[in-house]
């Protein structure tokens, strides 16, 4: 492979890019074999770094879901407040692997409504169904503490955690 490294930090393929980077545009001079000044030295602050994103904190957790049966028997996922998109894909809330029944995008939605303090569980918009202790859900369908959730080959325990008993104090930090 035939990387190399501009004045600015950037690293690019010479084979697809020739000697301009395509970041920058900087044009870097082409180095005879044994000539170890080519890849000059960058000061540590002109080195590209990645960019992830302001960090907000975490989203505190609601609730689970825990895999009673199927191939994760054991896993639990997270349930936070507001929706919880659920399905196989890398971009969902509640990402489930490891059964393929499961559809890969919005399977189902599981909701918490901080202002009310309620669960719900919401057909996604897949082609696959969702299940509520044996009942297939076709509307919104309110979630109480040990239901059952079937998705695909998969049954999982909804286990709530805030609810009439307990809330993140959320308010608190906005009023002040």
């Amino acid at each position: 492979m035939s990387l190399t490294r501009c004045a600015n930090g950037h690293m690019f393929s010479t084979r697809k890019h020739g000697s301009v980077c395509p970041y920058c545009s900087m044009v870097v001079e082409p180095a005879s074999k044994g000539d170890s000044s080519r890849a000059a030295k960058v000061q540590e602050d002109d080195k590209t770094m990645p960019y992830l994103g302001e960090s907000e904190g975490i989203e505190p957790v609601t609730g689970w879901l825990v895999c009673i049966e199927g191939p994760q028997l054991g896993q639990d996922y997270r349930i936070i407040a507001e929706k919880n998109f659920i399905g196989r894909s890398e971009d969902m809330h509640i990402r489930m692997i490891g059964d393929n029944t499961i559809s890969r995008r919005n399977h189902a939605v599981i909701v918490y409504d901080p202002k009310k303090r309620n669960f719900f569980l919401l057909p996604g918009d897949a082609s696959g169904l969702a299940y509520h202790n044996n009942e297939a859900v076709y509307t919104p369908v309110e979630l109480t503490g040990y239901d059952v959730v079937q998705l695909g080959r998969s049954k999982f325990l909804f286990i709530p955690l805030c609810g009439v008993h307990f809330e993140w104090d959320n308010e608190a930090g906005k009023e002040g």
